[in-house]
């Protein structure tokens, strides 16, 4: 069985950050690529998460593997959990339940940090989208390639997309889901830097431990955009697990 595969990219960017993975798996596949809501051409929908979650549901195929970068890994654990009828299989890229830290979960960005960084993009924008960006290259050997990747995919803070972009910072600052984890039946395969300096391994390893099916590959030398950082490993693993 060859299950359809969706990929779900991350805030303040657009579906055409996905171009290098897909010019690397195999093109027998059948391979889409959404925006997030308020993002690059999708109409904006609020700041509700199951809002943008049901946005992204109507465009899925049925019994299809989700793969979620970041805030799009989110929205894919989201959706698992809700809809496991639609979704097949999940690939999770430098995801996290909890963006932000709390008492009980260190392994995150620190609360006043995220805060600060909606407080920027009040006042630039853009800058905080190229601030947020840099921190996604930090510590990569590739960081350079990885940086012009993301550059060349952002969503432009204009007035068609700042509202909604905006609301992305709010979800990666409030939504919680680790609750949720131990329910998500569905096999689940994680990718990760262990350079992230934006979201620490340690959220992916408790992430692995902790849903029912749930393995973890971990790049070395890699930072929060692996799979531009390392394409072909990423493909080849997405598709043996589209093909499994």
């Amino acid at each position: 069985m060859t299950r359809p595969i969706v990929l779900l990219h991350g805030w303040g960017l657009s579906s055409a950050v996905w171009a290098p993975l897909q010019h690397a798996l195999d093109p027998a596949l059948s391979v889409g690529a959404i925006d997030l809501p308020g993002h690059g051409s999708a109409t904006p929908v609020g700041p509700r998460l199951e809002d943008w979650a049901d946005a992204v549901l109507g465009q899925l195929p049925e019994n299809c593997l989700v793969v979620g970068w970041s805030l799009g890994a989110q929205l894919a654990l989201h959706l698992a959990h809700h809809h496991p009828a639609r979704i097949d299989r999940l690939v999770l890229i430098s995801a996290t339940p909890r963006f932000v830290q709390a008492d009980d979960w260190p392994a995150a960005m620190p609360a006043a940090t995220l805060a600060e960084f909606r407080h920027s993009f009040n006042a630039d924008p853009a800058g905080t989208q190229r601030r947020f960006i840099a921190l996604q290259g930090l510590g990569d050997g590739r960081r350079r390639s990885v940086l012009n990747a993301l550059g060349s995919a952002v969503t432009p803070a204009d007035d068609a997309h700042r509202a909604a972009l905006a609301d992305g910072l709010g979800l990666l600052e409030s939504t919680d889901l680790r609750n949720l984890v131990p329910e998500i039946r569905q096999p689940v395969r994680l990718l990760h830097g262990a350079v992230d300096t934006l979201m620490p391994a340690a959220a992916a390893e408790w992430l692995a431990d902790t849903l029912p099916d749930g393995r973890l590959s971990v790049f070395s030398d890699t930072g929060h955009a692996p799979f531009l950082s390392r394409p072909l490993d990423c493909a080849s693993l997405i598709e043996g697990f589209a093909r499994d």
